[in-house]
This record gives structure tokens, C-alpha cells and sequence, in this order.
């Protein structure tokens, strides 16, 4: 059992697993955890009222059932392993059948590639609220030839039966990617390969949170920290189009299996709210989980093999939900930044410009005093000497005459219609991607 601590230190937390030198291992993929479910901006969710039950506090969870999460590696290894969250639930929660496979389609994993996951030697774990735990090291035979692209692109299916009922369920809400649910009191179905016992089809990631790979000495991690944009609002279902995705290819082609990139965005999160997340019943009204500065811990210093960090933020903090100043924001940034360089020395930190909301059909967002403050920052970011770098997302974003959004980027993608002049869609998010220089992130 672990807490979020620092990258170097959880790994030396849990180097008995499988007897690999804890220093090798990276993150390959992520996901911000908020909650507890349903709490959250979530994207194409289907209706889960049958699926999970609601307690007297309106809170839903999980019973005797087996999730089958689909995961996207951005480095490939030989060895894995994962990490379940109780974040942000209030009591404890058991977790058996727990395997990790190739998957094929949908719900069904690629014949014989299922392998089960221990927990220091057993098949179950407990995880207390508030915590997290590292599995042992599994072996995926599959991966023949981790320098090679033959599984670039390829997906995990990540399955484990939640034993009796689990409470509030820490979950990410945007996943845009499909995973797939047993019904309730179906028990531990995640040996099984095919998708019969799958049924229903949910668009979130529910307590996994990362997934590492054992790499070459020399590979690393790249975190997208944000908001919305950065967790991909607008962009394609299942299309692994957000800005992030887009630079884990280009990185790909460039330095091959050796650089990751993981998406630590939360829709609706903020730099320096709320106070308190989440707040004492009732449940909390905010959706866009802890503040940037109070998960920094858990969501980037936690993470093993991290080297930089592109940070975007700070549109929320001025919408008429956040109201904070301009200063406070930047603040917060220097806070953040220098917490990030004391917890991993050489790390490097991009600072990257907001795009313009001006305009935008949301209530919260789109009116000029926050466009003024969304000036202010880009130029914290590009002048301060703060940052090691600037990706500019802002100058290939927002149109210079009208000063919002480019017209082309803003038809949504996820579910179709006119957009909302506040998020880019995929055309957006692939300027955002390509625009981003090589160089800042290239080994040392």
C-alpha cells in the first residue's frame, strides 16, 4: 500500500515487484482521478442508473462486478504494472480477478494474451480511502520487440472485479475512450477473453489510474497537465485525437519506444480552486476535481519516470465559476513549477498559452474580462522566465482578427452539433499537437 508520493520514491516503495529495478520503470498511460462518481465532466456517458446502484448520499457504486477498462500504453515494455486508486472514496475497497490482455475489439481480448495481476504474491488487494496501490510486476509475452512499432496504437484491456460493494467510486469522468461493465452481482469474469460477459459500455475510467512499463535505461515520461483542453472536450470518441495524443506520435516517429507522453487533464479543473475538494456533504457542486496545486503530488510527482511537464491552464480560474485574478493564477504557476523542480531535479516544465474562449455559448466562459485575463497569462507564460519553454497553442488557435476561436476548430467531435467556441475540436487539437517543439522535450 502506498500513498502519492514522489516518482523515485514510489517506486522504491514497491521495487519488490516482480524484482525489477525500480528505476526502469515509466508511466505509460494515466488518468486524473476525481469524483467520487457521478461528479465530473464527463463526455458521451451513457445512462449507468441500472448499472450502479445509489446510495442515501446520491452517491453510485459498484457491486460484485467486473470492469474491463481499455487503456492506451504510449511506451511498451515487456513488464507492467498498475495502480488502483480509492482516492475519493470513504471506505474501502477490495479488488480480485484482476488481469491485464491485448485487446482485440470492444470488449474481447486477443486470444491468449490474458495475463493475471498479483498484489504482492495475491490475487486480491484492499485498498483503504485516500490510498493507492502498485501491483506486482506481470510479464505480457506479446510484446516480442519493445523498440519496434508493432504494437504502437495497440490497447490494454484492464480487468478486475470489485468484491461486494465499493461506496463512492473514485473515477476519471472523460475518458473518450470505451470500456465495458459487467452487470451487477456478476462476480469475476476478467480470466474470461470474450466480450459475452461484457454488456454494457461506459465512457470513464473507474480507480485505475496508471499503468507503467518497464523501459531502456534511457526512456522517460512526458505529462500534459490541464484542464478540458488538455483531457480532449471535443475532440473524437475512441479517435486518440486530443493535443497529447497527437505529440506522443510525433515523439514516436522521431525518437521511436522511448519517450511517453500521459494525459493528466481534468475537465473543468483549476490552478488555485477550490479550497477544499471534495467539500463535506452535500455532494460537491464543483466538477472539475482538486486544484492543479493540491494534485500536482498524485497526478505528476507520483508518476515514475517523469522528465517534463507541459502545463495549460488557467481559462477556468477566470470563468465566472473561478473569478480569481490574474495574479493569483500566476502564483499559483511559480508555486507549482518550483514544487515540481525540487521534487524532480532537471525536470522540464512548458508552459503553454490559453486558447481564446471569447464568445463561447457556456455561461461560465466567453465574456471580455476574462479574455483580458487569458492575455495576461499568455504573456506570464511567454515572458516570465518562469517556464523552459513555451508552447504556443494560443497563436494557432485563436483567430488574430477576431480574437476567439478559428471557425474550423470549433465544431464538436465527440457528439456532433455546432461546438462551443470554448474547446477545439480534432482539427484543433492537431494544430495544438504539431505545433509543439520537438527540441523542448528531445533527450538531453
Amino acid at each position: 500500500m502506498t500513498e502519492y508520493l514522489s516518482g523515485h520514491d514510489s517506486a522504491a516503495a514497491n521495487s519488490s515487484a516482480g524484482g525489477v529495478d525500480a528505476a526502469r520503470w515509466v508511466v505509460s498511460w494515466a488518468a486524473a482521478m476525481q469524483g467520487p462518481y457521478p461528479i465530473g465532466n464527463s463526455s458521451a456517458m451513457p445512462d449507468m442508473s441500472r448499472v450502479f446502484a445509489e446510495a442515501a448520499d446520491g452517491t453510485r457504486g459498484a457491486r460484485d462486478q467486473t470492469f474491463r477498462l481499455i487503456v492506451r500504453p504510449t511506451l511498451w515494455g515487456r513488464e507492467a504494472r498498475i495502480r488502483f486508486s480509492n482516492a475519493l472514496g470513504t471506505r474501502p475497497v477490495t479488488f480480485d480477478g484482476v488481469f491485464v490482455g491485448l485487446q482485440a475489439a470492444g470488449a474481447q481480448v486477443t486470444a491468449g494474451t490474458n495475463r493475471p495481476i498479483t498484489f504482492d504474491g495475491k490475487t486480491s488487494v484492499t485498498i483503504a480511502p485516500g490510498q493507492a496501490v502498485w501491483s506486482d510486476a506481470v510479464t505480457l509475452p506479446f510484446v516480442r520487440d519493445p523498440s519496434s512499432n508493432e504494437l504502437a496504437g495497440r490497447k490494454l484491456a484492464v480487468s478486475f472485479d470489485v468484491v461486494g460493494e465499493s461506496g463512492p467510486m473514485t473515477w476519471h469522468a472523460k475518458a473518450l475512450q470505451s470500456s465495458y461493465v459487467t452487470w451487477p452481482g456478476a462476480g469475476a469474469k476478467g480470466n474470461e477473453e470474450n466480450e459475452t460477459n461484457f454488456p454494457v459500455a461506459t465512457a470513464a475510467w473507474f480507480f485505475l489510474d496508471a499503468l507503467d512499463m518497464r523501459g531502456n535505461s534511457d526512456a522517460y515520461a512526458v505529462v500534459a497537465f490541464g484542464d478540458s483542453i488538455t483531457d480532449g472536450t471535443a475532440s473524437t470518441m475512441n479517435g486518440d485525437d486530443r493535443w497529447p495524443d497527437v505529440l506522443e506520435r510525433r515523439l514516436r516517429a522521431v525518437y521511436g519506444n522511448r519517450i511517453a507522453v500521459v494525459n493528466a487533464g481534468i475537465g473543468g479543473n483549476q490552478v488555485v480552486g477550490p479550497a477544499v475538494y471534495p467539500p463535506p456533504a452535500p455532494l460537491p457542486a464543483f466538477p472539475g476535481g482538486p486544484s492543479a496545486l493540491s494534485r500536482l503530488a498524485r497526478d505528476v510527482l507520483s508518476l515514475s519516470g517523469v522528465r517534463a511537464v507541459i502545463w495549460l491552464e488557467g481559462i477556468n480560474d477566470f470563468s465566472r465559476n473561478g473569478n480569481a485574478t490574474f495574479e493569483a493564477v500566476a502564483n499559483g504557476m511559480r508555486e507549482g513549477v518550483a514544487h515540481m523542480r525540487k521534487a524532480i531535479p532537471g525536470v522540464r516544465v512548458i508552459g503553454a498559452t490559453v486558447v481564446s474562449a471569447l464568445g463561447s455559448t457556456s455561461p461560465a466562459h466567453g465574456f471580455k474580462e476574462q479574455d483580458d485575463k487569458r492575455r495576461q497569462l499568455n504573456e506570464f507564460f511567454r515572458t516570465s522566465g518562469v517556464f523552459d519553454g513555451v508552447a504556443d497553442f494560443d497563436k494557432v488557435v485563436t483567430d488574430a482578427q477576431s480574437g476567439a476561436m478559428r471557425a474550423e476548430f470549433v465544431p464538436d467531435n465527440t457528439v456532433g452539433g455546432p461546438g462551443d467556441k470554448l474547446h477545439p475540436n480534432r482539427l484543433g487539437y492537431l494544430a495544438m499537437g504539431q505545433t509543439i517543439d520537438l527540441k523542448l522535450l528531445a533527450p538531453h
